[in-house]
């Protein structure tokens, strides 16, 4: 859902839901995927599998490397099982970590949204799911309490190659945990490659 929000015109206030559960405690270092191939103007999601130029996956994964190397961490990598973070995974996978792959970790499911461009989904669609922004889901899909339900409760290791919607879900459920967002009140994803702590 990171793919989402930042594409779409301005988007206004509406009533909050149920509250997500709160975000485990446990520190983990959380990269964004590289940029993918063909994303431009689309809803990209779960039920989008794009893939990733080799050389922006390698990229990614030296940079995490070079980052359990220095602050001395185990060999281990967690990633969606979507190609844009697994194709991260494999690489280290070949340099001889073990590479974890959870289905826990990939992006909210846009359902029938997925892969579309966003012009052509109808803004009758658009505008009830900003009006009820954590339980709307377009068809097939899954609504934003789902993923930040899941994103919150997720306790695998420290070392993560996620989604956008995925890292704005879990420090979203660690900073308000009784409060579901807005529409307005979702903020910009992290960068392609964007390493957070959460």
């Amino acid at each position: 859902m990171g793919d989402a929000l930042q594409d779409l015109p301005d988007v206004r206030d509406m009533p909050g839901d149920s509250p997500p559960a709160a975000a485990s405690s446990a520190p983990i270092s959380v990269w964004r995927h590289p940029r993918p191939d063909g994303a431009a103007g689309l809803c990209v999601g779960a039920g989008c599998d794009l893939t990733v130029a080799p050389r922006r996956a390698k990229r990614l994964a030296r940079r995490i490397q070079a980052h359990a190397r220095r602050h001395r961490l185990a060999h281990e990598i967690w990633t969606s099982p979507l190609t844009r973070c697994a194709s991260v995974g494999r690489w280290l996978r070949r340099w001889g970590w073990r590479h974890h792959v959870d289905a826990a970790l990939a992006e909210i499911d846009f359902g029938a949204w997925d892969g579309r461009a966003w012009a052509q989904i109808p803004k009758a669609e658009i505008d009830a799911w900003v009006a009820n922004f954590s339980t709307f889901a377009p068809a097939g899909g899954e609504p934003l309490q789902a993923l930040l339900m899941r994103a919150s409760r997720w306790s695998g290791g420290t070392l993560v190659v996620s989604h956008g919607g995925w890292m704005l879900a879990r420090r979203w459920a660690a900073m308000h945990p009784h409060q579901p967002p807005a529409a307005h009140q979702w903020p910009q994803p992290p960068r392609y490659g964007e390493r957070w702590a959460l």
